[in-house]
């Protein structure tokens, strides 16, 4: 799978990346944890793009990065506390940061979409990650418009059927028109390939849910599940790791309508270009709630989409007539 200089760095960013984010979550998750309290995750974002910004900058430094943090707030006398924590958990891995360096860093993912870019959430889940459980660090590699590189890093999900003796933590991998497999994060050696479910019963599918609610609409997935007459109960888990398991075989069915209270949403791009192409690569099929292919080209939201539709592939049609159906 790492056949060229791009998906060799990748790898291993987004390996060490991930592991700096656990240790993160390790340290400052807590079940005292206030419910308003975002201090973890705020660190966890801003440390992770700082690192990845400064891997790109050694190794291609050319390159555009278009991620979700800019350092603005940071630079605030107010948060110079926020920022020496930030600063300490980066030189973990990058022994030379300075506050000053780590905003420099995280400022060079507020570039532009360009004909090549890539694009970082750096910690896609926040709700998961605040409770201690699923969340992913995804990055793609975008040439003109298509994504050509997707990585998923899922630092506390299992796959016991590939892994059965490792640690939680998985790195998926997708190269356009070269597949997706999967890797332990423990030790990121040895690849298995992995594919979409078999299932074509639209009744027999496993949609995957959320726990957040405001990501999509109760009422909607209600009735879009009597349509299909499921009788399997939802897989829930935060994240861009529902786009893994997809790819895997261990669900059928990602949609996210639109929130009744942000109806005008667009999605993002970091949000889905990573695990657009893992869940394409393993033989599945992602469009838009009207069916249509995700527009990456619109810069930084795709803007000329309604919600996200993905499955297997071999549901697609049935899944896009039911949401037709029930009006979404």
């Amino acid at each position: 799978m790492l056949s060229t200089p791009e998906a060799k760095f990748a790898c291993q960013a987004v390996a060490q990346v991930s592991g700096l984010v656990k240790q993160i979550q390790g340290e400052m998750v807590s079940p005292a944890l206030t419910k308003n309290d975002r201090s973890p995750v705020t660190v966890g974002d801003y440390a992770a793009q700082a690192v990845f910004a400064s891997y790109l900058q050694d190794t291609f430094p050319r390159d555009i990065l278009v991620g979700e943090e800019q350092a603005n707030a940071l630079r605030e006398p107010e948060q110079a506390e926020t920022l020496q924590r930030i600063c300490g958990f980066v030189k973990r891995l990058i022994p030379s940061a300075t506050p000053d360096r780590v905003c420099d860093w995280i400022d060079r993912g507020t570039g532009e979409p360009a004909e090549r870019f890539w694009t970082l959430d750096p910690i896609d889940g926040t709700k998961g990650f605040l409770r201690g459980d699923q969340y992913a660090v995804a990055l793609a590699l975008i040439e003109k418009g298509e994504p050509i590189l997707g990585l998923l890093g899922c630092p506390n999900l299992r796959l016991p059927e590939f892994f059965p003796h490792d640690d939680p933590g998985v790195l998926f991998l997708a190269i356009k028109g070269q597949g997706v497999a999967v890797t332990s994060l423990e030790k990121t050696k040895t690849w298995h390939p992995v594919s979409v479910s078999e299932v074509t019963d639209p009744s027999q599918t496993r949609l995957f849910g959320s726990y957040e609610s405001g990501h999509t609409n109760d009422t909607q997935v209600v009735s879009f599940r009597e349509k299909l007459q499921t009788v399997l109960d939802p897989v829930r888990l935060d994240s861009q790791a529902k786009y893994g398991l997809l790819a895997a075989g261990a669900g059928e069915i990602l949609v996210r309508f639109l929130s009744a209270s942000r109806p005008n949403y667009r999605e993002k791009i970091w949000d889905h270009a990573a695990g657009m192409l893992v869940v394409t690569e393993a033989g599945g099929m992602v469009s838009d709630l009207d069916g249509k292919p995700l527009d990456f080209t619109q810069g930084r939201e795709l803007t000329e989409n309604r919600g996200i539709l993905a499955t297997n592939g071999k549901v697609h049609n049935a899944a896009v007539a039911a949401i037709r159906e029930i009006g979404a």
